[in-house]
C-alpha cells in the first residue's frame, strides 16, 4: 500500500514509499477502529512504522500521542529520527531523568517520548502543575511490551500503564517481538481479536537460521572467556570472509574492549581480509574518535559499541557498520534493544554476567531473542545467522528458547506489597473496593487466569491481595477505618523514593532510634557509620556478592568493625561506601563501586528524608553530609564546601587543599584566592558568589544570666538571627545535653524561649543548636554556661 495514498497528509512522516505486507494487514486497525491494538512480529519487521501510524491518527485528531521506549538511548534515537514530524509542525518532547524537565513544552508537545521509569515518575506526579501533562495523553504507544517479563523492570511497566489507563484512558497500542502468549496482553489491554495481530517468522524480511554452540568448559572463566570468543570467530569466519558482517555480543563494556583487541590479533594469524587502513576519508575521519583504542581497532574493521562511549563515536560506529566498513563490531546488549544495526551473523558469546547487585546471573532470554532477532540485512542477505555460544550443560535450554520462545509473564507478584502500597499513596486507592478494581486492570491479574496453576493464584488472587493489603496495615504503611484505606507517613515516603518495604522498615526504625538518643540526651551515639551499616544491609544489596578476590579488600576498609548481621555482600556495600567517602575505594572493588554507590546514594536521599520527617533535624543533616562525603569523596572537615552550587569533589578537593574547608572560608578569602587554589577566574567569581547564598548564623543570648539560685526559675529568650541567605533549619535548645526546646523555621530571625531553673547540679550548661537538614552544612552550635548558686 502506497503511503501518500493511505496518510496523505503525513506521508512525509516515514522514510519508504510504500507499507510492506505485515503493515498493511495492521494498517486498517490502527486507522479505522479506536480500539487498543496489541501487536507481535518478528525483530526488523516494520513495527516503528505501526507506532508511527497510531500517532499519525492521534495528530490527526489533535490529540497527544505517548511513546514508551524501553531505553533511554532509544528516546534519544526517536528524537532524532522524529525531526519529521518537527518538519510538518508537531513538537516531539523527550523526558527522561538526565534532562531538565520544562512543564511548558511537556504540556504544548504533540509526541511525548519517555521510559517506562519515567512514565512511572510522571504518573505518580500527575496531581502537581510540573507533571500534570501526563493526563493529557490520548494514544500510549508501548515499543517492546515484552519488556513486561523483565525481572527488574516488568513491573514498572505493567504498573504505569495501568496507572495511565486509570487516570486518563488513552487508546494504548502495544507492539512486541514474537511473544506466545499474545492472548494474555490483549486480554490485559481490552484488545479484541480484530486488533490483535500475531505475525510469525514468515514476516521476517530475512529467514533466521538459528542454533545453539558449545564449547569446552576449563576451570578458569577468564581462559574460557577467550574459548567462547575464538568458537564466536569460527562461527564469524565465513561470512566475514563472504564480505558479510558479523555482530558479537558479550557480557560487559570492559569485555567488548578486550574482545576487540584480541579478536584483531586473531583474525590477523587467521589472515581474513578485513579493514580500510587504504581509505584516506575513513582514516581522517576515525582519527577524531574519542576513544584511542576504538580509533585503532576501526581501521582494522573491527569495532566495538556500549553505553559507556561518548556519544559521536558511538554514532560514528553505526554509521560505518552499516556502510560495511566495520565488518566485526563487539557489543553490550544495549543495542539489541536500541539502535536498529542488523549483520547477516549474530553470536552471543556471553549468556552470563556480572551484574553489581545481583552477582553472576543468566543473561534474560528476552535479550538472548532480542539480540539474535539482529541477524540479517534486509536487502543484502538471502538469510541470517545466529548462535548461542554456551556450555553443554545449558545448550537444551537455550535450544528450547529458540524453538518455543518465551511466554511473557508479569513480575508484579515479587513486589506486590511496594506497588499496592504505591497506588494506596498517590490516592488512586481509596478503599477496598478499589483494591480489588486495581487488582483487574494489572497484567498479573489476566495472566493468572489464563494460568492459574503457574501463578498459584485462581480464585485465591484477591485473596492474595487482600492479605498484603492486612499486611501493609499491620506494619504500619496504610491505616485501614472501615473499608476505607489510606496512607500513613511511612507509606508516603516509602512510594516516594521507591523503597522495597523492609528497607522503609528498616529506615523508619533508625529513626526511632535517633528519636529516643536525642530524648536521652545521647544524641551523639548515632554516627556516620550508624547511617552506612542501615543502607548497606538494605533489602535492595541482597543480593550482592562479594567475590574470593574481594574479601581481604573489603576486610581492610571494615575489619571487625561491621555489625554481625551483615552478610558478605554487605559488607562489600559499606567498605565501598566507606572507602567512598574519603576517595579511596580500593582497586579490588572498583568495578562494582559506580553502580553500589549510585543506588546508595538514592537511598541516602531517602533515609535523609525518613529522618526530616521522623527524627530530630540534626539528624537529616548527618544524613545530608554522610550522602555528600559519598557522592564526592570529600573529608568530614571539607564536605560542608559541597553546598556551594557549582563545588563538586574536584573543586571542592581544591580549596580543601589550599587550606579553605568552609563556605565561610570562602568568603572571607575571596575570589582572588580561589583563583590561586586553581580555579579559573570566572569559576572563581561565581562560586565566592554562591557562597554568600548560604546562611550564616548568629546566636545572640541578650541577658542571660550567669548564674541561678537553687530552686529559682527565670525565663529568658534567644535570638537566632541569620545574616545571609535562607534555609530551612531546625533550632534545638539542651541543658546538659537534654533536650529542652525543638523547633523548625525558614531561617531569618527566630526567638526562643529558654528556662533557667535552679537544679540540683552545679552547673548548667545551655547550647543552641541549628541543623540543615537539606544542606551538608555541619550544625552551628552556641553554649553559655550557668551556675547553680
Amino acid at each position: 500500500m502506497a503511503v501518500d495514498e493511505v496518510v496523505p497528509d503525513f506521508a512525509d512522516a516515514f522514510p519508504f514509499e510504500r507499507f510492506n505486507e505485515m503493515q498493511s494487514t495492521a494498517l486498517p486497525a490502527l486507522l479505522n477502529r479506536e480500539d487498543n491494538v496489541v501487536v507481535s512480529a518478528p525483530t526488523a519487521s516494520g513495527k516503528t512504522a505501526l507506532a508511527e501510524l497510531a500517532i499519525c491518527k492521534t495528530l490527526a485528531e489533535g490529540g497527544t500521542a505517548l511513546f514508551l521506549a524501553p531505553l533511554r538511548a532509544l528516546t534519544n534515537e526517536k528524537e532524532s529520527e522524529w525531526e519529521r514530524f518537527e518538519e510538518m509542525g508537531y513538537s516531539v518532547y523527550v523526558v527522561t531523568g538526565e534532562r531538565d524537565l520544562s512543564p511548558r513544552r511537556a504540556e504544548r508537545a504533540d509526541i511525548l517520548v519517555m521510559t517506562p521509569e519515567k512514565a512511572d515518575s510522571a504518573t505518580r506526579k500527575h496531581d502537581t502543575a510540573r507533571y500534570s501533562f501526563i493526563t493529557d495523553v490520548d494514544c500510549c504507544v508501548i515499543d517492546e511490551v515484552h519488556l513486561l517479563d523483565s525481572e527488574r523492570r516488568g513491573a514498572v511497566l505493567e504498573v504505569t500503564v495501568s496507572r495511565l489507563r486509570r487516570l486518563c484512558g488513552p487508546r494504548v497500542v502495544a507492539l512486541s517481538a514474537t511473544m506466545p502468549n499474545i492472548d494474555d496482553v490483549a486480554d490485559w489491554l481490552d484488545a479484541p481479536e480484530e486488533t490483535t495481530f500475531a505475525f510469525g517468522d514468515d514476516y521476517r524480511p530475512v529467514p533466521l537460521n538459528a542454533d545453539v554452540k558449545t564449547y569446552s568448559h576449563g576451570e578458569n572463566a577468564f581462559a574460557d572467556k577467550y574459548r567462547r570468543l575464538y568458537r564466536a570467530l569460527d562461527l564469524a569466519e565465513p561470512h566475514i570472509r563472504d564480505e558479510g558482517q558479523a555482530l558479537v555480543f558479550v557480557s560487559s563494556r570492559q569485555d567488548t574492549v578486550q574482545a576487540a583487541k584480541k579478536a584483531r590479533d586473531e583474525l590477523t594469524e587467521r589472515d581474513i581480509p578485513m579493514g580500510a587502513r587504504g581509505d584516506y576519508d575513513f582514516h581522517t575521519d576515525a582519527a577524531d574518535l574519542q576513544n584511542d583504542t576504538l580509533r585503532q581497532s576501526v581501521l582494522d574493521g573491527v569495532g566495538f559499541h556500549h553505553a559507556g562511549l561518548a556519544r559521536e563515536d558511538k554514532n560514528r560506529v553505526e554509521q560505518w557498520f552499516k556502510e560495511g566498513k566495520i565488518q566485526l563490531l563487539f557489543s553490550t546488549s544495549t543495542l539489541a534493544w536500541g539502535v536498529n544495526l542488523p549483520a547477516r551473523c549474530v553470536v552471543i558469546r556471553d549468556t552470563k554476567l556480572h551484574d553489581p547487585l545481583e552477582g553472576e546471573v543468566d543473561m534474560s532470554p528476552l535479550d538472548v531473542l532480542q539480540m539474535l532477532g539482529r541477524a540479517g540485512r534486509p536487502g543484502y542477505d538471502d538469510m541470517g545467522y545466529a548462535w548461542v555460544v554456551c556450555d553443554r550443560s545449558d545448550a537444551d535450554k537455550y535450544r528450547r528458547l529458540l524453538r518455543d520462545g518465551k511466554e511473557i509473564e508479569s513480575r508484579l507478584a515479587a513486589e506486590l506489597d511496594a506497588h499496592l502500597n504505591a497506588e494506596i499513596a498517590l490516592g488512586t486507592i481509596r478503599d477496598v473496593d478499589d483494591v480489588m478494581d486495581w487488582l483487574e486492570t494489572t497484567f498479573y491479574y489476566a495472566r493468572a487466569q489464563s494460568a492459574p496453576d503457574e501463578y498459584d493464584a485462581g480464585s485465591d488472587l484477591r485473596e492474595r491481595v487482600s492479605n498484603t493489603l492486612s499486611e501493609l496495615v499491620a506494619d504500619g504503611f496504610v491505616e485501614q477505618d472501615g473499608l476505607r484505606v489510606e496512607s500513613t507517613r511511612l507509606g508516603q515516603l516509602a512510594s516516594k523514593f521507591y523503597l522495597r518495604l523492609d528497607t522503609a522498615r528498616r529506615f523508619a526504625d533508625l529513626a526511632e532510634r535517633c528519636e529516643a538518643a536525642a530524648e536521652d540526651g545521647d544524641a551523639d551515639a548515632i554516627d556516620a557509620d550508624d547511617l552506612l551499616t542501615t543502607v548497606a544491609g538494605a533489602t535492595e544489596f541482597d543480593s550482592v556478592s562479594a567475590r574470593s578476590d574481594e574479601q581481604d579488600a573489603v576486610h581492610a576498609v571494615v575489619g571487625d568493625g561491621a555489625p554481625d548481621h551483615l552478610d558478605s555482600g554487605q559488607r562489600k556495600v559499606l567498605a565501598i561506601l566507606r572507602s567512598g567517602m574519603t576517595g579511596t575505594t580500593p582497586t579490588e572493588l572498583k568495578s562494582d563501586a559506580w553502580v553500589i554507590r549510585q543506588n546508595a546514594l538514592r537511598l541516602l536521599a531517602a533515609l535523609r528524608e525518613f529522618l526530616d520527617n521522623l527524627a530530630p533535624a540534626r539528624f537529616a543533616n548527618l544524613a545530608c553530609r554522610v550522602e555528600a562525603r559519598v557522592e564526592h569523596g570529600i573529608s568530614a572537615d571539607a564536605v560542608g564546601l559541597t553546598a556551594i552550587d557549582g563545588v563538586g569533589s574536584g573543586r571542592a578537593k581544591k580549596l580543601a587543599a589550599a587550606g579553605l574547608s568552609t563556605p565561610s572560608d570562602v568568603v572571607r578569602a575571596g575570589a582572588s584566592a580561589l583563583v590561586s587554589a586553581g580555579l579559573s577566574e570566572g569559576v572563581a567569581d561565581q562560586v565566592a558568589s554562591n557562597a554568600r547564598d548560604l546562611p550564616v548564623v548568629v546566636v545572640d543570648w541578650g541577658e542571660f544570666p550567669d548564674t541561678v539560685a537553687p530552686g529559682d526559675h527565670e525565663m529568658c529568650e534567644v535570638t537566632v538571627a541569620n545574616n545571609a541567605g535562607g534555609a530551612r533549619a531546625g533550632l534545638r535548645v539542651t541543658v546538659n545535653g537534654r533536650e529542652m526546646t525543638a523547633k523548625p523555621a525558614y531561617l531569618g530571625q527566630t526567638n526562643l524561649p529558654v528556662a533557667v531553673f535552679g537544679a540540683d547540679a552545679d552547673e548548667l550548661e545551655y547550647t543552641v543548636e541549628v541543623s540543615y537538614p537539606n544542606l551538608p552544612l555541619p550544625p552551628v552550635t552556641s553554649s553559655r554556661t550557668v551556675d547553680v548558686r
